[in-house]
């Protein structure tokens, strides 16, 4: 069946209404809004209450992002197992399928648990757990102990 520009007119018409709405929103917020003095301390961002002193690209720990990750794989665990569920519903009627597909998910979730088991003895999930550094960290020079050759490139 071939497409005619009359199948597109909803949608011309979803973008314009969407569009219309948030120019009308935007000038009727300019238009009735208080006008107020701009200080320095209100265009500061906003940090969730606190005064945003310091580096803004703090460093975060490792662990953050390791379980982050972690979160991520068994996250996606639970999503294979849904279509799984439907799969092993509709081959009920066969055995032998059924049985394959069966042990097929347990393999899955039994090397999922392994990863677990192994992410445990490491201590993945642990916030508090530090481990110990292997070579002392390195002496920041103060600026007039740089050498002249190296502040010249």
């Amino acid at each position: 069946m071939p497409q005619v520009p009359q199948d597109y007119v909803p949608v011309f018409l979803q973008v314009v209404l969407g569009l219309g709405f948030a120019v009308v929103t935007l000038a009727i917020s300019v238009l009735i809004g208080k006008r107020g003095r701009r200080t320095p301390a209100k265009d500061t961002p906003y940090e969730c209450g606190k005064d945003p002193i310091g580096s803004n690209h703090s460093r975060f720990s490792v662990k953050f992002y390791l379980v982050a990750m972690l979160f991520i794989l068994f996250d996606i665990e639970v999503v294979f197992m849904y279509p799984w569920a439907v799969i092993y519903r509709d081959m009920m009627h066969n055995r032998a399928q059924s049985m394959g597909v069966f042990f097929s998910m347990f393999t899955f979730i039994g090397i999922l648990g392994v990863g677990y088991l192994y992410a445990l003895k490491k201590k993945a999930f642990d916030w508090t757990h530090t481990p110990t550094p292997t070579a002392p960290p390195i002496p920041l020079l103060e600026p007039d102990q740089i050498p002249s050759a190296a502040k010249s490139r």
